[in-house]
């Protein structure tokens, strides 16, 4: 997979890719990451590649020209499945959206910062809008990193463990169960005894029954939509 980040400001997520398992993902080959800087992209003798908002209003809005460009380069390059705009009021992203897009061969976020892009950024380019919950970020490169890590580790080989995954909270709807590691007594406090008796089948059960218990409690809402 490819994904490709155009930002105002890409140098606040260099940090952010360059570690963990983003990074090892990408050292593997499973993954490529590029920012992009859209003021590169700008005709403008300061590289400025935001206006005022026609109508008047507080706040700066990002032009369609030097987005345009960026995106028109990348497209002719190579195909991509997805052009994601991170927008407060895009479809609010969880695990299934994250699933999908994992699945995808190439991916092209765009973060808004200040107003947001010109409407016809979103008309002509983009294809899915996405925001991380609902509250206001100075930009759109935080959330878009958030988004491209839940994605990643959700590619063959990326972890370990792929099987890891498969058990996070949010799967099939649940929040994930209590672990727990060594010692298996700490002040008293004991570590379950089904987890320490090696009965795969009846800890598996017991994980269920508990990830059941911990969702019922703390996110009863996400059980409308289960099985269970």
């Amino acid at each position: 997979m490819r994904i490709d980040i155009i930002s105002v400001v890409p140098k606040l997520m260099e940090s952010f890719f360059a570690h963990s398992i983003i990074k090892r993902g990408a050292e593997a080959g499973h993954v490529e990451v590029v920012l992009h800087d859209l003021r590169d992209y700008s005709l403008s003798k300061h590289r400025q590649v935001d206006d005022y908002a026609f109508g008047g209003g507080a706040g700066m809005v990002l032009s369609i020209e030097p987005i345009a460009r960026c995106i028109r380069k990348l497209q002719g390059e190579r195909t991509y499945d997805e052009v994601i705009y991170m927008t407060p009021d895009g479809e609010t992203f969880n695990q299934k959206i994250a699933n999908t897009l994992s699945l995808k061969g190439n991916l092209i976020f765009l973060c808004g910062h200040y107003k947001g892009v010109d409407q016809r950024v979103r008309d002509l380019f983009v294809t899915k809008e996405i925001s991380i919950g609902d509250f206001v970020l100075s930009g759109g490169e935080l959330a878009a990193a958030v988004c491209a890590d839940a994605i990643i580790r959700l590619i063959p080989g990326v972890l370990n463990d792929e099987t890891s995954a498969l058990t996070d909270s949010f799967q099939d709807n649940l929040l994930a169960p209590p672990v727990y590691t060594r010692p298996a007594e700490f002040e008293g406090n004991q570590v379950p005894e089904i987890l320490l008796s090696g009965h795969e089948a009846k800890i598996t059960e017991w994980r269920f029954e508990q990830a059941i218990e911990r969702t019922k409690l703390r996110r009863p809402d996400l059980l409308n939509d289960s099985v269970f």
